[in-house]
């Protein structure tokens, strides 16, 4: 799979998704800013926060590209079926992201088994003393179960490598930062921006056509 490709729509998918994020992490956002001591500035705990989440989404693409690895070695024309497996997660992402099929979301209900038990764990590190004791908040946040994360990390699976795995999930998570962590009049507008159906289903159609590439090109290589 083309690197530069995958990175770039990495990125799409985050921005995209981004609306999607804040109606779901918004509540988390605004709960960790209760967690903040009085007279402190707030932007160094976010960052560190949206840090940790964004090391979450890395080790998980990390595995993913690993495991994608392996399979590719040990089985024949293994990475032309992940490239297919791939280009076809695209094209539901896609779909998912302009509103024409909303199927993936069950993988966030596949997802609550893991988080579950992350839940507590996460409530034992409020309040935070320092910027660093976001950290640790925000890796295990990492883990809220998002179809938009659990899609994206099952496309890593054909990123070739475990780095480019980690570079896919790290560009969606960067890609989500933008509405999470702007604020002011600039927030609103940047949300109203995505928020509308035109912009959604252009860079629906964008991450659509490259998917189409990817599979175009992996059925190239079926023998």
């Amino acid at each position: 799979m083309d690197s530069s490709l995958s990175l770039g729509a990495a990125f799409l998918i985050g921005l995209a998704g981004s609306v999607h994020c804040v109606a779901m992490c918004g509540g988390i956002v605004g709960a960790l800013s209760f967690s903040i001591p009085r007279q402190r500035a707030a932007l160094p705990y976010m960052v560190s926060y949206h840090a940790g989440r964004l090391l979450s989404y890395s080790l998980a693409g990390a595995l993913t590209g690993g495991l994608g690895a392996m399979f590719s070695h040990r089985v024949e024309q293994g990475i032309v079926w992940l490239n297919l497996l791939s280009g076809l997660f695209l094209l539901l992402l896609a779909l998912y992201i302009g509103n024409w099929w909303r199927g993936l979301a069950w993988l966030e209900k596949l997802g609550a088994i893991v988080w579950k038990p992350l839940v507590p764990v996460s409530k034992h590190l409020l309040p935070f003393r320092h910027p660093l004791a976001a950290l640790p908040y925000g890796i295990i946040w990492g883990w809220l179960p998002c179809g938009l994360v659990y899609s994206t990390l099952s496309w890593s699976l054909a990123a070739g490598s475990w780095h480019q795995g980690a570079g896919i999930m790290l560009l969606f998570g960067l890609g989500t930062l933008p509405a999470l962590l702007s604020l002011g009049s600039f927030s609103h507008q940047l949300q109203s921006l995505l928020r509308h159906p035109a912009t959604k289903r252009w860079i629906a159609l964008l991450l659509a056509i490259t998917g189409l590439v990817i599979l175009g090109n992996a059925l190239l290589r079926v023998t």
